[in-house]
């Protein structure tokens, strides 16, 4: 029965509602969100596996309060702020045997056992990321990139780290000419230094002879920088990544703001462009704190790292920009390939008993991803795990960790062509796929127990999430709700209970709980949503499977209908873009970046209008494949997979072909341009919002994912980049951006509308907001942007 609901809930799910009887209006949709409620957020359990806490937004205010709620007879209260410092655990850290909890809290350390709290610090400085070490006992945490250990028994917090990025000034050997004349003639200043290096030598030695003493030293030089560190929960090793001292980020981009409390024009820094500020490549350390040693990682035990996957581009870049005028010898030096890829530590984790570190490493090519441990005999690097891609390794899902037998890695991985959980115990040669399957696997963690991995999957459906577990050592999974739509999981301290964050379409996340068993009745928590937005009777849209004509996979669509839709009439449709290009939104949860546009696709078939949002190639959620099918092609692949939904609506909806607009805001807005660009006969009107126009423009660390770096990659650029297409522009475009857009900058706009003039085209605007970033914050902009967006599809729809 369990598996006929869950389908029947699909085909339920795939009939479309028909459009609200009440009529919406633009104020009402585009006005601050507090008058549709505030879902709560950053939910996390309290220590007695009974009582949830939650922040929910005031209204009319950017503050948050924090809320109690039991999980047994649903009595909800506000805590006090003076509380706070206490019952603030979001993030906190348990001891290995489940007693004692972590957390911090305004910069200071707390700890709690079953009965008791105490303050570990208190202090101006900032303390962070407190964890529990092996013993199950002392705290660790970091202070000023240092380690420190609070030990309860004794109250004692010692400094465990020294480490300083600047020169030993015991290994000083700068000769100079006349300090040395100065030292033959003096007799005193002979005495001061022998003084002095005695003074020195006696210190030194106190170190390793006083227990008593803060660390010794460990000095770095002077010509690097600190990048990011680890404490093995023994306190006998350090790992540090460090980077070169005098690696050059790259120009900055500025920008103006032209409304402001001043009166002045002022300017901001903001960052680089892409192949201007790649990762600085990391060095990376072990130390080892008993000895006050450091020894060096070689990155050349990598798999792989002597290779280089950017050859054949390299030497077709070279061809490129000689050809374009470009010195010879200049270009080819430039372009040179380096002995070893550069590499950074995105992550490391070790395991419970401090035997083993877990390093999660990427290439900065984007090529490959290596997780490696350490042989702290021969100190060096030993492979376990690589994921290579003649695209790009995925950057968004890197969860991993250890199991509890200290022996077996946990990761994600797309080995299989789809985001799985796989196990790899050290020493064996090969991995072990636990989840495997033609979905997707979001957000795994071990549960308390360390015997199941909790994750969301949409094994039945691409666009319905629900919770899973597996068992680590059988593999056998289990799932845990049937609630439909979007879920996540927060498992209870004692493993009996789920909290889980629900939401669907039409409704923003609240809370459920229920026991940690499958087929399990979830109980709601929350009810936040307002009255007058639930009054509402908005429009279910259908999700279609529309064929694809250059896939084997179906093209996951929401389709909007008029109430009174009749296939027999013909209609005015508007194709959504979702931005961000790898993000989801014709699933079955709330469209929480998107839910102002799904009111507005409400209001639109009020007005006579078939409404799609289509989950194109890039989309996530799908598989690498679709991920990566945009590789040195943006726009391309789902400029066809528009094509097959504009043939879709018009055989199935009655969608009148030639009355067909599109819009959409960042990636969505560089969708529109491609679109009115390059297909300027399929949309016959298009609202491109804050847009991305060149892609040269735009940040490094998604950009050359994607295209590669311009210097290297020009071809994919030159293809990818609206820019280069302006002319193809035939109908009415609407260009609408914010001027304190630090994501995809003003400038985009700007750009395009000079082509625009020098083209000398008539059929475009631009509309300027000059207080708001790249999501608008001003409800007055929302309602000025998509007054003008329904005034272009009414004039050129219609």
């Amino acid at each position: 029965m369990k598996f006929v609901f869950k389908f029947a809930a699909l085909i339920i799910a795939a009939l479309p509602q028909l459009a609200p009887a009440e009529e919406l209006t633009l104020e009402q949709i585009m006005a601050d969100p507090d008058w549709l409620g505030n879902a709560p957020r950053n939910a996390y359990w309290g220590a007695d596996s009974r009582s949830v806490y939650f922040q929910q937004k005031r209204t009319g205010s950017a503050l948050r309060d924090l809320y109690v709620v039991d999980t047994r007879d649903g009595a909800t209260a506000q805590v006090a702020e003076a509380e706070w410092s206490a019952l603030w655990r979001l993030g906190a850290e348990w001891s290995p045997a489940g007693q004692l909890q972590t957390w911090e809290y305004a910069g200071d350390i707390y700890v709690a056992g079953a009965d008791k709290l105490r303050q570990v610090t208190r202090t101006a400085a900032r303390e962070s990321n407190p964890w529990f070490m092996a013993d199950g006992t002392r705290i660790a945490f970091e202070r000023d990139q240092q380690y420190f250990v609070f030990d309860p028994s004794t109250g004692l917090v010692e400094q465990l780290t020294d480490i300083r990025f600047a020169d030993d000034p015991a290994e000083e050997d700068n000769f100079d000419v006349l300090a040395a004349h100065q030292e033959r003639l003096y007799k005193q200043l002979r005495t001061k230094q022998q003084r002095e290096e005695e003074r020195r030598e006696r210190e030194d030695s106190l170190y390793g002879i006083d227990p008593n003493f803060p660390p010794a030293p460990v000095y770095f030089g002077d010509d690097v920088a600190f990048e990011r560190h680890s404490l093995s929960p023994t306190g006998r090793w350090l790992l540090v990544a460090t980077s070169s001292a005098s690696y050059a980020d790259g120009k900055a981009g500025t920008m103006p703001n032209y409304v402001t409390s001043s009166g002045h024009v002022e300017m901001r820094e903001v960052r680089t462009r892409v192949g201007r500020n790649a990762h600085a490549p990391h060095k990376l350390w072990l130390v080892d704190l008993d000895s006050g040693e450091r020894h060096a990682l070689d990155l050349g035990d990598l798999p792989g790292i002597d290779e280089d996957p950017l050859e054949e581009l390299r030497a077709s870049a070279v061809d490129y920009w000689i050809a374009a005028g470009e010195n010879e010898t200049e270009v080819k030096e430039r372009l040179e390939a380096p002995d070893f890829r550069d590499v950074v530590l995105w992550r490391s984790s070790w395991s419970e008993d401090g035997s083993g570190v877990m390093l999660y490493l990427r290439a900065i090519d984007n090529k490959d991803r290596w997780i490696a441990t350490i042989d702290f005999d021969d100190k060096r690097l030993v492979s376990q795990h690589r994921l290579s891609d003649e695209a790009w390794v995925n950057p968004y899902h890197i969860e991993h960790g250890w199991l509890r037998d200290n022996e077996t890695l946990w990761f994600l991985s797309e080995d299989h062509g789809y985001l799985g959980l796989y196990t790899k115990k050290v020493g064996e040669r090969r991995s072990k796929a636990l989840v495997a399957g033609e979905h997707v696997v979001f957000d795994p963690v071990l549960g308390p127990s360390g015997k199941y991995l909790y994750y969301r999957a949409n094994v039945w459906h691409p666009g319905v999430y629900e919770i899973w577990r597996v068992d680590v050592v059988s593999g056998a999974a289990e799932q845990l709700t049937e609630l439909g739509g979007m879920n996540a999981v927060a498992v209870s301290p004692d493993e009996s209970q789920l909290l889980i964050t629900h939401s669907e379409i039409n409704r923003h996340p609240e809370l459920f709980v229920q026991d940690n068993a499958p087929g399990a009745t979830a109980r709601q928590l929350t009810d936040t949503m307002s009255d007058a937005y639930k009054a509402i009777d908005w429009q279910q849209p259908a999700i279609v499977a529309v064929p694809s004509s250059h896939s084997d996979q179906p093209i996951y669509t929401k389709i909007y209908l008029p109430a009174d839709h009749d296939p027999s009439r013909e209609y005015p449709a508007v194709v959504f873009v979702h931005g961000a290009g790898y993000t989801q939104n014709s699933d079955l949860g709330w469209p929480s970046a998107y839910f102002r546009e799904g009111m507005f696709h409400n209001l639109l078939t009020q007005h006579g209008y078939v409404v799609i949002d289509m989950d194109y190639r890039a989309s996530e959620g799908y598989g690498r494949d679709w991920r990566i099918a945009i590789y040195r092609r943006m726009g391309v692949p789902e400029l066809e997979d528009f094509h097959d939904g504009v043939d879709y609506i018009v055989a199935n909806y009655g969608v009148d072909r030639d009355r067909v607009g599109i819009y959409g805001g960042s990636y969505g807005g560089f969708m529109t341009f491609v679109a009115m660009f390059r297909a300027p006969d399929l949309f016959k009107a298009g609202a491109a919002l804050r847009p991305v126009s060149d892609w040269s423009h735009y940040n490094h660390s998604y950009t050359s994912n994607i295209l590669n770096t311009p210097d290297i990659d020009p071809e994919a650029y030159r293809i990818s980049s609206p820019i280069e297409h302006v002319a193809g522009l035939k109908h009415p475009l609407l260009i609408a951006a914010g001027m304190q857009d630090d994501n995809v900058f003003f400038q985009d706009s700007v750009l395009v509308v000079q082509r625009l003039i020098e083209l000398k085209k008539e059929n475009f605007e631009i509309a300027l907001y000059p207080q708001d970033p790249h999501s608008f914050v001003h409800p007055e902009s929302w309602l000025d942007q998509y007054r003008r967006i329904f005034k272009l599809f009414e004039e050129n729809l219609k």
